[in-house]
């Protein structure tokens, strides 16, 4: 099996909204609803476990009824920071799923990703044990140094990773079962790929492009507002 893990346990207001930014809504409908459609379309995911904040557990559960959201299996809830929903999440499914089974992490509000990413994120999982949509950097890289930037860095040494993640299951528990014993998960910077780079794991790369942005901000809303309309007008032109 394949199943989604889907991080929707964040508080983020950056956007400028009175609600957690996956729960905010663009054209009528939640973020986390796209995002989640992405995996409920893709016809090699099996299963969606959403991992929520404890609050918006009935919005979710109304949003699931509501755009039939067939393939979300599992609710748990969210942390305090991404690992611990992470965490939350790979432990709800043990003892529901085989350590042989695969599972794939995704921001809530990352409803960019397209069906091509996520067939190359599968596939590279599948052939390698994990894999990261990675986009080169193609613009212009260079230190941060307070008011001025002094040293020029060269981008085609560097890649831009972003979800989906996707594992064999088994070794995403593993990452974190060395991770704890090595007093790494509090030390390193918040990411399941952070944590293998600091126990010196491989990580594979799958095909990432610049749409894959995760919302952040006022101006990311705006751009998938955008977005969605252009995808809804080419679906009227094809018919």
């Amino acid at each position: 099996m394949i199943i989604a893990i889907i991080l929707a346990g964040g508080v983020g207001l950056r956007v400028g909204a009175n609600r957690p930014k996956q729960f905010v809504e663009v054209l009528g409908k939640p973020i986390l609803a796209y995002t989640i459609e992405i995996f409920q379309n893709h016809p090699e995911v099996d299963a969606v476990e959403v991992v929520c904040h404890k609050s918006w557990k009935d919005f979710l559960k109304q949003m699931i009824r509501q755009y039939d959201l067939s393939k979300v299996r599992w609710i748990a809830d969210g942390g305090n920071t991404f690992q611990e929903s992470v965490m939350n999440g790979m432990n709800y499914l043990k003892g529901k799923i085989s350590t042989d089974d695969y599972v794939l992490i995704q921001y809530g509000a990352a409803p960019f990703t397209s069906e091509k990413i996520v067939a190359d994120v599968i596939r590279v999982m599948k052939e390698k044990g994990s894999s990261v949509t990675a986009t080169p950097c193609y613009q212009l890289l260079g230190s941060n140094d307070g008011n001025e930037s002094r040293t020029w860095v060269n981008r085609d040494r560097y890649i831009q990773i972003a979800c989906p993640y996707g594992f064999h299951y088994g070794y995403l528990l593993d990452i974190y079962k060395r991770a704890k014993e090595q007093e790494l998960i509090d030390q390193v910077e918040p990411h399941t790929t952070s944590l293998m780079y600091a126990l010196g794991d491989r990580i594979y790369k799958a095909y990432g492009d610049q749409t894959n942005i995760k919302i952040t901000t006022k101006e990311d809303l705006d751009i998938f507002e955008g977005y969605v309309l252009m995808k809804q007008k080419r679906n009227k032109t094809c018919i």
